[in-house]
């Protein structure tokens, strides 16, 4: 899909291992038989029409179904290093953007209105975007373009989190009602609510 220089672009991160669940849990298919990276694909895409998904070389078949629902799926051999680096390399893909809006794709019961609010603030000039449910923080976070710099310099499983720790005055934190932004799923009996 092309893309509009100056446009804020979606990062789907679904570049792990999944260790603590037992299986490739970005496969796994939800109630509604939709695999989990696609639920999650689908909702950041309803807000973001450009974003970019950075896999390791051996997901084949999550890129198959990333790149069937939209999504611009680039192969980086270094998301084996983690999070941060998967980070930096979606960030790269897309340095002409005004901005990030960063989701987990073990995230899939975010509603598309959450995503509306982050996207939102940005537009309105927020640096650092972060939802709030219940006192606690939550995800997706969004970046404008003040963050390039850091975000394309990130390595290993290091994600964003130094950088919302180390400039908290630069984040605005946005009420939710949506149980969504805190709920990842990381073992099977995370779904047992679902």
């Amino acid at each position: 899909m092309s893309r509009t220089a100056g446009e804020l672009v979606g990062i789907l991160l679904a570049g792990g291992c999944s260790r603590r669940f037992g299986a490739d849990k970005l496969l796994h298919r939800l109630r509604d038989g939709t695999p989990m990276a696609i639920a999650s694909a689908r909702t950041l895409i309803a807000v973001c029409p450009h974003s970019v998904s950075i896999l390791r070389p051996q997901q084949t078949e999550l890129r198959r179904l990333l790149t069937d629902t939209a999504v611009d799926v680039r192969l980086a051999p270094e998301a084996e290093a983690g999070m941060g680096s998967s980070l930096a390399c979606a960030v790269r893909a897309s340095a002409d953007a005004d901005g990030w809006l960063v989701a987990l794709a073990d995230m899939p019961f975010l509603t598309a209105a959450t995503l509306h609010s982050l996207l939102q603030a940005l537009r309105n000039g927020a640096d650092i975007v972060a939802p709030v449910y219940r006192g606690r923080r939550g995800h997706p976070v969004g970046f404008s373009r003040r963050w390039f710099a850091d975000l394309a310099g990130l390595q290993g499983d290091v994600g964003a989190r130094r950088i919302l720790d180390d400039h908290p005055r630069s984040v605005t934190l946005i009420a939710s009602d949506d149980p969504g932004v805190q709920r990842d799923i990381d073992t099977p009996d995370d779904l047992r609510i679902e």
